[in-house]
């Protein structure tokens, strides 16, 4: 009896980890007449403590972690609507139905994101940019040529060049954008 109240037990247990952020999956085993409770956490991610040299260069880990947190969700977001445009495109039969097509999806996609996206800050955006070409392999030049057109995207390359900006920057995890692949990696960890 008392097995038995321990089985229903560690299954209550068990049942109840599951809703425990950090616990992927859980489970009962029983070995040579014990019971023991297995659960499979999430990974947890350590790096070494940030040291800043200065107040500047806090602030702008911190605007990091802002700028992340808010257009990570996006840059997933919106490589799924790539995604799905590129497979609908695929589907149509000649270049006119693709434009065709192209107008109604991207009004769409105005209306429903054009309020978040015009609420962002400049770094946002910046940053925007990178995730998008980290999410999809492609710059934002590439993303704009690919989906408007040549003369459009070096209209905007000559606009973001005005503003010290490059869409034809690539992201660089390894190197000049180290801080900002750890930021992720503790954001999707839940650790951040």
């Amino acid at each position: 009896m008392k097995k038995i109240i321990a089985i229903v037990l560690c299954s209550w247990v068990c049942v109840a980890g599951q809703a425990q952020d950090g616990v992927d999956s859980v489970a009962l085993q029983v070995s040579h007449g014990d019971t023991f409770y297995m659960a499979r956490m999430h990974d947890v991610y350590v790096y070494p403590k940030m040291v800043f040299k200065n107040k500047r260069q806090e602030r702008f880990y911190w605007r990091t972690v802002r700028d992340v947190k808010k257009t990570l969700p996006y840059a997933k977001m919106l490589t799924k609507e790539m995604e799905y445009a590129d497979r609908q495109l695929a589907l149509l039969p000649d270049r006119k139905a693709q434009r065709k097509w192209w107008k109604a999806y991207e009004r769409q996609l105005f209306k429903r994101y054009e309020k978040d996206f015009r609420g962002m800050t400049a770094s946002q955006g910046q940053m925007l940019m990178k995730l998008m070409d980290r999410e999809s392999e492609r710059t934002s030049y590439e993303i704009i040529k690919m989906y408007r057109g040549t003369f459009s995207a070096n209209f905007w390359q000559f606009v973001a060049k005005l503003f010290k900006n490059d869409l034809k920057e690539g992201y660089d995890a390894s190197d000049k954008d180290k801080i900002v692949e750890r930021v992720i990696t503790l954001v999707e960890a839940g650790q951040l």
